[in-house]
């Protein structure tokens, strides 16, 4: 009966959708260039709600984006990334949210190095 249960060994999230990381919602509108809308599940939650979201599975994340019907159809309405006809706009690229070239990404690892400087401008007060 649980066989679609094997592949979703992953850890879980269920979201919504504005409280995604930026490039998190592009990998999805990527995923779904048509839209959310002819892609949504229903499952029942933790209070025995039904709920619908959209699926979207990466790495080791398999995400249960929470979303009705409606509002599927208004955030590709209005999401500039999309044209009138709720289509992916052919220039839509996740670079937008990672710098312009992908070798960016790696700059992400910096960032830990640099908060012992700002600690120390603090102490200067």
């Amino acid at each position: 009966m649980n066989h679609n249960m094997a592949k979703n060994n992953k850890t879980r999230l269920v979201k919504d959708y504005d409280k995604l990381p930026l490039d998190i919602q592009g990998q999805i509108k990527m995923a779904y260039p048509q839209g959310f809308a002819g892609h949504l599940i229903t499952y029942i939650d933790a209070k025995g709600k039904v709920v619908s979201a959209l699926p979207y599975e990466i790495d080791d994340y398999y995400y249960l984006v929470r979303m009705t019907l409606e509002e599927a159809y208004d955030i590709v309405e209005n999401d500039k990334d999309y044209d009138v006809e709720g289509v992916l706009r052919d220039d839509f690229a996740l670079g937008e949210f990672e710098g312009e070239e992908e070798e960016e990404a790696d700059d992400i690892n910096d960032i830990p190095d640099e908060l012992p400087e700002d600690d120390d401008d603090d102490g200067e007060d």
